[in-house]
């Protein structure tokens, strides 16, 4: 519950004789459905997601109790407990618990995170303007476009978060909204969603169902994520062998892949190739899935490696449709100068077995680091601002932001990258710290970056 107040004495008085069964009704709803579907009692959730998730479980539909009333006389286990225990309370408590009686959960999407001070919470539910939220604990851990569930209530002059909070995927959340929107006959994936507090107030346990059946999969290893490269296809690590012919030596080979632009010799016997066959460039990544790519010095996607094995040209690619594109290309260039290509296959899972150990260290210092991958960034980003891009029906960024739908998903897709760069392994990481602001600037879309 909230650290800021003590809520212990309400809690013992809930599980009294008079409130028990509506508080074991309420912890029914928001965690029976999931229960029941994997066949899990609610201590075994709490073992598949951590202690730290049974207590916000606990407080989600403890929260939600105490907004409740009770036929016939409309009975309130805040108003109940005020009346009887209220003396034992401070003036704030008490007001803290009224506002907590009054308050509705919802789903909100984060921006201007200030660590250990605030952030902005604008509803995705009801809409309107973001609200200001005064959390020191969360905004250490929140980035920029997460999507929470949870209760913001006033406080003094500002507002603040509820002690029950819970991290929505960007799959998790769409999923959520689809449904409140299905229910009110509402197929258009973007339709306003028009709902009063009351009736949000009485679905609170829909929120708390919707993220269990969506992190409970995961957690209990019944869904894995796929692992795309950044043209958006499932990693899958190919080695194309194609042997030389008596009387072509290395040499030769290596003429013809330096007569190709987008062939970037490393050393005497290696080759990046930079250029990708698609005209499009797919967001790769998203709900359920990760991102898995590789980038030349200068910020070009590096579409396959090329090396030269003794009687052999071995080209390495990491989709199966790379693979058929790459080994087309390959044997157009290289003409009768190679034999009939073989192929072998590995899987993600191979290789981590086959590849084990840590990434080696570079010696760079990690100011330089940075500064090096940031620099790239930018150079990366610079040029996709004028290639197209997949999640805006194959636009580029710049010739969306010159329409009003198009701005709508131009800035779903940069809310969806940026969110995914601050989810580095830890704070310093360069990808975590990388500022997209002068994005928005430039496409002129900065008013929609909140």
């Amino acid at each position: 519950m909230k650290a800021g107040y003590d809520l212990s004495r309400i809690i013992k008085f809930a599980t009294r004789d008079d409130w028990a069964d509506a508080l074991q009704e309420a912890l029914g709803d928001h965690c029976g459905e999931a229960m029941e579907e994997f066949d899990l009692e609610f201590e075994e959730i709490g073992d598949a997601l951590s202690d730290h998730y049974s207590g916000v479980l606990f407080g989600c539909a403890f929260e939600d109790l105490l907004t409740r009333r009770f036929e016939p006389d409309d009975d309130n286990l805040v108003d109940d407990y005020l009346k009887r225990r209220g003396w034992n309370e401070s003036v704030p408590v008490k007001a803290y618990l009224r506002s907590l009686r009054d308050s509705v959960c919802s789903l909100y999407e984060v921006s201007d995170v200030v660590r250990g001070e605030s952030f902005l919470a604008r509803d995705l539910v009801r809409g309107g303007e973001p609200v200001k939220v005064t959390e020191r604990s969360a905004s250490r851990t929140l980035q920029q476009w997460d999507k929470i569930s949870a209760r913001i209530v006033p406080e003094r002059k500002g507002h603040i978060l509820s002690g029950a909070i819970l991290p929505f995927s960007a799959e998790g959340a769409d999923t959520l909204l689809a449904g409140l929107r299905s229910v009110q006959g509402k197929r258009r994936s973007k339709a306003k969603i028009e709902i009063d507090d009351e009736t949000l107030a009485s679905i609170a346990h829909l929120f708390t169902t919707a993220w269990l059946l969506d992190v409970l999969p995961k957690a209990l290893g019944l869904q894995k994520p796929v692992i795309e490269n950044t043209d958006g296809d499932e990693l899958m690590f190919h080695n194309i062998r194609f042997p030389l012919k008596r009387g072509t030596s290395a040499n030769d080979i290596a003429a013809l892949l330096d007569g190709e632009p987008e062939m970037s010799r490393e050393n005497e016997h290696f080759w990046n190739w930079l250029k990708p066959f698609s005209k499009t460039i797919p967001l790769a990544g998203g709900p359920g899935k990760l991102a898995f790519g590789t980038s030349s010095d200068d910020g070009r996607t590096v579409f396959g490696n090329i090396e030269i094995k003794g009687n052999a040209l071995v080209l390495s690619v990491n989709s199966a449709k790379r693979a058929k594109t790459g080994t087309a290309a390959l044997t157009k260039l290289l003409g009768a100068a190679v034999g009939k290509p073989l192929t072998e296959i590995e899987t993600i899972e191979q290789a981590m077995r086959n590849h084990p150990g840590p990434p080696p260290d570079t010696g760079i210092p990690p100011e330089i680091s940075t500064e090096l991958i940031h620099g790239m960034m930018d150079q990366h980003y610079l040029e996709t601002l004028n290639q197209p891009v997949g999640m805006l029906d194959n636009l580029t960024p710049r010739e969306a932001a010159a329409s009003a739908q198009g701005r709508k998903k131009l800035v779903e897709w940069l809310k969806l990258i940026e969110n995914r760069s601050g989810h580095a392994p830890n704070d310093d990481d360069p990808m975590a710290t990388y500022d997209f602001s002068w994005i928005w600037a430039d496409l002129g879309i900065e008013k929609f970056r909140k």
